[in-house]
């Protein structure tokens, strides 16, 4: 191995939570500071909690219920189509109607 380019490595680092929780680990920064730690993760603590910092959560949350309101009055390809093809038979119907008054 070469010498003098590794870093330095710290046996006793010092993590920071955003909770306020502090532990030990080896790494090669003296101090590290995160927002989620094995005491406020949801998956460890079986509590549902939203870290957003962009108001990004109530957003999607917003977003899905726009998407939800304006789908219950969509109407599928199916419909418009059955539909396109109704109005487009009534109006050859009423054309060929109108040839037979012309021609009479």
């Amino acid at each position: 191995m070469k010498k003098d380019i590794h870093p330095k490595y710290n046996e006793e680092a010092t993590v920071t939570c955003a909770c306020g929780n502090n532990f030990k680990v080896g790494s090669t920064k003296d101090s590290i500071r995160v927002e989620l730690c094995n005491m406020c993760h949801p998956f460890y603590t079986g509590k549902q909690k939203f870290v957003d910092t962009a108001r990004r959560v109530e957003k999607f949350q917003e977003k899905m219920k726009r998407v939800k309101k304006v789908a219950g009055t969509r109407k599928g390809k199916k419909v418009k189509r059955a539909a396109k093809a109704k109005k487009e038979k009534q109006e050859k119907k009423s054309k060929s109607e109108k040839k037979d008054k012309k021609s009479k």
